[in-house]
């Protein structure tokens, strides 16, 4: 089936990641400078990436409060998730951001964050029901 009524697991996981997503949206998109500046990332990239994730926070909370939500939509966040956990790694293996240790320690951090995200939302979405039609 490709409507499944979410378990609780999956809801609060897709909450907790919007409520995430959504915090850390604005403190990148309202302190873009200041943290570009302690953690020696480009201001820019700070920017994209918090204006990137605020509508991707409320999408999220809107799914967690669905009472049916389509498997492959769940999938797609994961999948997002995951791409997000990759590039985060990725810029700084292939040196692409050379940020001081805090700035390290931050991508790292988020990284690992979003990872546990998509692993809940893994095992959320292998415990829902399919959707009675």
């Amino acid at each position: 089936m490709n409507v499944l009524q979410p378990n609780p697991m999956l809801r609060d996981a897709l909450l907790l990641d919007g409520l995430l997503s959504g915090v850390t949206g604005l403190l990148l998109v309202l302190a873009a400078g200041w943290l570009g500046a302690f953690l020696e990332l480009p201001r820019l990239l700070l920017l994209v990436a918090g204006s990137a994730l605020l509508p991707f926070a409320a999408l999220l909370v809107w799914l967690s409060n669905r009472q049916q939500i389509s498997r492959q939509v769940v999938w797609a966040v994961i999948a997002v998730n995951a791409l997000w956990v990759i590039d985060s790694l990725l810029v700084l293996l292939i040196g692409w951001l050379s940020p001081n240790l805090f700035g390290y320690a931050f991508v790292i951090a988020q990284a690992l964050a979003v990872a546990l995200l998509a692993e809940l939302q893994w095992f959320g979405l292998r415990h829902s029901q399919a959707a009675a039609i």
